[in-house]
């Protein structure tokens, strides 16, 4: 099954996917911070049940993963995939995930909530992501009785996810507002509109190669339509700015960019060891000249983004196969690389 980030849809534009996150509690349980260890392990089959039953006909599509049985790389590896939060990385208290086999849905049980859905699509696709979470929320709700309150709405751990219990996200790629040092006053223009931008893996992660997330920081008093519009509205002009800021530099300094596009693909296809760091850079210019129309890869079928996530330290090592020192892996995502952009 091909999965989501695979899809040449991630390239084709500013936007490279759409993201909707339900955060839900079980009525019958303590919040999660509360669960004893027995309770976290009748909680994971009540969800798993839920879904992965005689009654629903795509149960078989979903893999159950049990977050304590995997190592330190498996686990960042789904961590870079994004079918994982961060919380899940050191958890103690039994956890797990189910993921759909082409990793469009994941629900995390017994994360900061009892429940999180999240369901994540390749391009600008909220309105049909958010369709989506709705119907496996319905799901769940058909076998569990969720924390709701009348005034309130879904009641979350955290108080800044009550109400909906919805984040939604664009993942966006916005090189030349990084370039002109924008960041900064869109952050805070956006704040204005109830919305935020953070880095690659959402909050208190960095941004890498000019890649961020924006999403909403308000759940309580909106409805879910109201939440998607909002955001839609906001990124799209955030989009228009980027593309201003691509056709200014391609006007007044066409020379120069291409130079940068192509030198930077001509060491992605040559390199035989890199950083991650200088990679995403790279990887970023390279981005930049495919939606930009400015260049066309030898290989049709090489992901950009999809390349991104893979040499990421997790994928890449279990990629190898094992840990490796820093220059093993350098050295081995050189060779992903080229591999992938069609060079030996």
């Amino acid at each position: 099954m091909n999965k989501w980030y695979n899809s040449l849809e991630t390239d084709n534009n500013i936007v490279i996917s759409s993201r909707i996150r339900l955060a839900r509690n079980i009525k019958k349980y303590p919040f999660s911070s509360k669960l004893t260890e027995e309770q976290s392990v009748k909680l994971i089959e009540d969800v798993k049940n839920s879904i992965k039953n005689e009654k629903t006909s795509f149960g078989d599509s979903f893999d159950f993963i049990n977050i304590s049985e995997k190592s330190d790389v498996e686990k960042y590896a789904l961590f870079e995939n994004h079918s994982i939060s961060s919380d899940f990385l050191d958890k103690d208290k039994p956890s797990g995930v189910l993921i759909k086999d082409d990793e469009t849905i994941s629900i995390m049980i017994n994360e900061e909530d009892h429940i999180r859905i999240q369901t994540v699509l390749p391009g600008y696709n909220l309105e049909k992501a958010w369709d989506t979470a709705d119907k496996i929320d319905d799901l769940i709700e058909e076998s569990v009785e969720y924390a709701f309150d009348e005034n309130y709405g879904y009641l979350t751990s955290c108080i800044t996810n009550v109400g909906t219990g919805m984040r939604a996200s664009f993942m966006i790629h916005i090189p030349l507002i990084e370039m002109f040092d924008q960041i900064e006053n869109l952050s805070q223009a956006i704040s204005k509109f109830g919305m935020t931008l953070r880095g690659i893996y959402g909050e208190g992660s960095e941004p890498l190669g000019g890649i961020y997330q924006i999403s909403n920081q308000v759940t309580l008093g909106k409805c879910e339509k109201e939440i998607i519009e909002a955001l839609q509205n906001v990124t799209n002009q955030i989009v228009e700015q980027e593309n201003m800021l691509r056709n200014k530099l391609l006007t007044e300094h066409k020379i120069d960019i291409e130079d940068k596009i192509f030198r930077s693909y001509g060491i992605l296809k040559n390199c035989r060891k890199i950083s991650s760091k200088e990679a995403m850079r790279l990887l970023s210019d390279l981005r930049l000249g495919i939606t930009s129309g400015i260049i066309k890869l030898e290989n049709q079928n090489a992901n950009i983004y999809s390349i991104m996530m893979n040499i990421q330290p997790g994928n890449l090592m279990k990629y190898m196969n094992k840990n490796g020192t820093s220059e093993e892996r350098d050295i081995e995502r050189a060779k992903y690389i080229r591999e992938k952009l069609g060079n030996t």
